[in-house]
């Protein structure tokens, strides 16, 4: 054949790029498209740059290529225009349900437009400080990466510069809220975190370097006993949460914490270091923690002791909270939320913090299977769309080498997450199809009742990887689909023609309304659909939200 003869924008083979499109080769050798400055900004916001592809490798230096390559984006964005970063920043960080699984990225980001020099997205900084910076871990954070961008060397490290911008930024955090209570129950409970490279952060040395004035009597009380300025007792007259901890602190025995404990309800972080370590104040705590926190600490329950197999009455007392239809309904858990806390906690292991060994315990069985069943309970506070669903699994090799992390924990093969995203879809929505694919379409065992047990002994097809084939097998048959969601790590390559030009005839011949989801496993800055494809949701990462984002999209329709 003659080389001008194969040369179409109908059909073009993903090795090569489509005539007259701006596209890029990806690290499988596929051509993609290039994602815009933007979307990589929110991309690594969400999902950050832990872990690299199967074809960019795992390692550390994977993972520094990738951060290299995001924050150089995210500092051109700041220089082109820094507002919008922090408005960005702010919509990631403040979305119900939450985006982004970890704070770290956004919180990086606005630490960056923090240390511009533009006097509008300083500006822009103060006025989403309060909300984006919510916690004293995420002021650590923040404080130590402003510090590393905005400060200047010292023989010790890096000093920090402030100026009147900044030390109002910083003072908007000590009065944020409509009460005293709002900013005193986080701040007493954390005064105290350590910055990302592992320095101690006070709010007493923030307050010293920002001198923050508080807007009332009550938060001035608070801001002057945080800076060692007002005396326990008078403080503990004005504020009641100082109240409250101040009289936990005095505990010095598990005895006199249980009693604390049932009387005034205070949270874990309200006691002292020494009587935490007691699994008998944490059997305590697990019947008045709320459902959210009992499910963060269920590791840390059990690497101390609180629970494990003979801990008959502590289990007993989880497992009633955790299955509990009524009390998950309450707390509105989404089934994502739980499934990625039971991975957590099966996983056995847990290193948020690089720098520090690995956090280790023995799952134990009751427990597993509490969350299990609570996962199921979580199903009945889900509305389902009554939409029409394809899901296309991508079950190339790739799939069964790349990793999920998510706080430290493994929670397995991108193939053994996908296909668990699929299952919730399944188990949610009524008129859900599922498929595999790599370089041909198989089909997928996913039903309503696979159980999570099941998915971590299946395995991939394996082969290459054809994205363009879930849009291309619904075009073949005619299925009129409201929405097609692809579950990838975006390193197409194998097929005839790209994912855009099939969705794009799929579109023309079966559904012009039809909208697509593409859900990637990692943050390669690639679009395999590209970024002006009307109707179209590109997520970066897993969390809990993910199946409530593809349900609001869809259900909007593609106009």
């Amino acid at each position: 054949m003659r080389p001008l003869a194969a040369v179409g924008t109908a059909a073009t083979p993903q090795i090569q790029p489509i005539p007259g499109r701006d596209m890029v080769k990806n690290a499988a050798g596929g051509y993609v498209f290039d994602k815009t400055t933007w979307t990589k900004v929110e991309d690594f916001m969400i999902l950050g740059s832990d872990g690299g592809t199967y074809y960019t490798g795992q390692d550390y230096a994977g993972a520094s290529k990738l951060t290299q390559a995001n924050v150089d984006v995210l500092m051109a964005a700041i220089a082109e225009d820094g507002p919008r970063v922090v408005e960005l920043a702010a919509t990631v960080a403040t979305a119900t349900p939450p985006r982004a699984p970890k704070p770290d990225y956004y919180l990086f980001a606005l630490a960056a437009a923090a240390a511009a020099r533009d006097a509008p997205t300083r500006a822009a900084v103060k006025t989403v400080f309060a909300d984006v910076v919510r916690t004293t871990d995420h002021l650590a954070k923040f404080f130590g990466y402003w510090k590393n961008q905005a400060g200047k060397p010292t023989a010790r490290g890096t000093a920090p510069v402030i100026g009147r911008a900044m030390r109002t930024t910083f003072g908007s955090w000590f009065n944020a809220g409509d009460a005293v209570h709002d900013v005193a129950f986080k701040a007493v409970k954390a005064r105290q975190r350590s910055t990302p490279t592992g320095e101690a952060m006070a709010l007493r040395d923030v307050i010293r370097i920002a001198h923050p004035k508080g807007r009332t009597f009550e938060h001035s009380t608070l801001i002057g006993w945080l800076a060692g300025n007002v005396d326990d007792n008078d403080a503990r007259r004005v504020v009641p949460d100082i109240e409250h901890f101040l009289t936990a602190q005095e505990v010095t025995a598990p005895a006199e914490a249980i009693e604390v404990i049932s009387n005034l309800r205070v949270p874990w972080e309200f006691l002292p270091s020494a009587v935490l370590a007691d699994p008998g104040v944490w059997a305590a705590l697990a019947g008045t923690v709320g459902l959210t926190a009992l499910l963060r600490n269920l590791a840390k329950m059990t690497r101390i002791g609180t629970l494990n197999p003979f801990s008959y009455e502590v289990n007993d007392l989880v497992v009633k909270r955790l299955t509990s239809p009524q009390s998950v309904a309450r707390a509105r858990i989404h089934p994502m939320d739980v499934y990625l806390a039971l991975r957590t906690y099966q996983s056995g292991v847990s290193r948020p913090d690089r720098r520090q060994p690995p956090r280790t315990w023995n799952p134990v069985p009751v427990i597993s299977d509490a969350l299990e069943t609570m996962y199921d309970h979580a199903f009945a506070a889900v509305e389902p769309t009554g939409k029409r669903l394809l899901v296309a699994v991508d079950s190339s090799g790739s799939m069964a080498y790349s990793r999920v992390i998510v706080g430290g924990s493994d929670l397995g093969r991108a193939y053994d997450v996908a296909n668990t995203v699929a299952v919730t879809l399944a188990r949610i929505e009524p008129r859900v199809h599922v498929i595999n694919v790599d370089t041909q379409m198989h089909p997928s065992r996913v039903t309503r009742r696979t159980n999570l047990r099941e998915l971590t002994i299946w395995h991939p097809s394996g082969g290459g990887t054809d994205m363009a084939l879930p849009f291309s097998w619904a075009l073949q048959r005619s299925r009129p689909f409201d929405g097609i969601v692809v579950i990838t790590d975006n390193e197409t390559w194998a097929g005839r023609s790209h994912p855009v030009q099939a969705l794009d005839q799929y579109r023309r011949s079966v559904n012009r309304d039809a909208r697509a989801i593409v859900v990637s496993m990692t943050a390669t800055g690639y679009s395999i659909v590209g970024n002006d494809t009307p109707g179209v949701l590109q997520v970066a990462g897993l969390d809990g939200s993910l199946p409530t984002l593809i349900a609001g999209f869809i259900k909007r329709g593609r106009r």
